[in-house]
């Protein structure tokens, strides 16, 4: 098969970790293109995403590179052996390629762990709030290029609404909540969203409030999202250029620090629902 032109960040990430157990193993592409019986192009096709790859050689370069754990050659075979055409390809040549690939990595997350603390986390957000929030953006986008966006949003939500919902955490600002990114009759359907979506079992929304003192991450957002194993965890974060997929080990580390150190300064999941409702009682 002729190589992918544009691979997804899900085939990308497949290869990046090819790549991580070769070098880790201190081995050349060379060397295990010999292995494998193929050829350097190949090799660097396949450690780019821009190849697919077998169960059958993945657990050969696995037992090559003396890699032990099981459970995370199982998952790197589990990437390459899938072939979902989930519900984000209807998208495809719609939107850029970036919200697929998050929606692909949400369609195979184990949980997510969101930081937003200007804008209410997407996941949380009504349809309204959504089509406000893309509307504002420069330059302008016309309604053939809105209302897709805002359409897909909403379709996002299918991880936390579906009948096995992934466990999801959000962390937010009372900023987030008091900017009436519509009118105030949109600010208040969006906070009694919050606070529907709250009650649910595996989702826990927390608030930092405006009066929590020494807190100095304002400027900080991310999407963390679990892996099939830890290793293979994300974080995704918006750039000016689309969106940054991290996926390092010490960034992983790093951002599951500073959630753990936002979820210190924020209130109670129970807190932050009497809290929502109190801003929502003075709107």
């Amino acid at each position: 098969m002729p190589p992918r032109r544009q691979p997804t960040a899900r085939q990308e990430r497949l290869g990046t970790e090819l790549r991580k157990m070769r070098e880790a193993a201190g081995m050349t592409a060379r060397d295990t293109a010999g292995l494998l019986g193929t050829n350097n192009i190949q090799m660097s096709q396949m450690e780019s995403g821009r190849a697919g790859v077998s169960e059958a050689r993945i657990r050969r370069m696995a037992s090559h590179y003396a890699c032990d754990d099981n459970d995370y050659i199982d998952a790197l075979v589990a990437m390459a052996t899938d072939r979902t055409r989930g519900w984000w390809e209807e998208y495809r040549g719609v939107l850029p390629p970036g919200f697929l690939d998050l929606s692909e990595l949400e369609h195979h997350a184990t949980y997510r762990m969101d930081v937003e603390l200007m804008h209410v986390p997407g996941l949380l957000q009504t349809e309204e709030y959504a089509r406000a929030v893309f509307g504002y953006r420069l330059p302008t986008l016309p309604e053939s290029e809105l209302e897709p966006r805002v359409a897909h949003r909403m379709r996002r939500r299918v991880i936390i609404d579906r009948e096995d919902p992934i466990r999801y955490e959000a962390i937010t600002h009372e900023a987030a909540l008091r900017i009436m990114v519509g009118d105030r009759a949109s600010a208040r359907r969006q906070l009694t969203r919050i606070l529907e979506l709250s009650e649910a079992e595996r989702i826990a929304v927390r608030v930092i409030p405006f009066g929590k003192e020494g807190f100095g991450g304002a400027g900080w957002t991310m999407m963390y999202v679990g892996g099939l194993v830890p290793r293979l965890d994300t974080v995704a974060r918006d750039s000016p250029h689309g969106t940054d997929f991290l996926d390092a080990a010490s960034q992983l580390g790093a951002f599951r620090r500073l959630f753990d150190k936002m979820e210190g300064e924020s209130l109670a999941p129970s807190q932050s629902r009497d809290f929502i409702h109190q801003v929502a009682k003075e709107l």
